[in-house]
């Protein structure tokens, strides 16, 4: 852990940083989605040519 990381969880966080926090947060979660359906995909289509 950084010493930032220490000092900015003492601040409370305003609404704004909050918003932005949790859209980086879902943009990270979108991300391994896509990420996990294209290995899906990928999987899918070798099972395929197996068959």
């Amino acid at each position: 852990m950084r010493i930032a990381e220490i000092t900015n969880t003492s601040k409370p966080t305003t609404p704004e940083q909050q918003r932005i926090t949790a859209l980086q947060q879902q943009t990270k979660q979108a991300q391994q989605r896509v990420k996990q359906e294209r290995i899906r995909q990928q999987q899918q289509k070798l099972n395929q040519q197996r068959s």
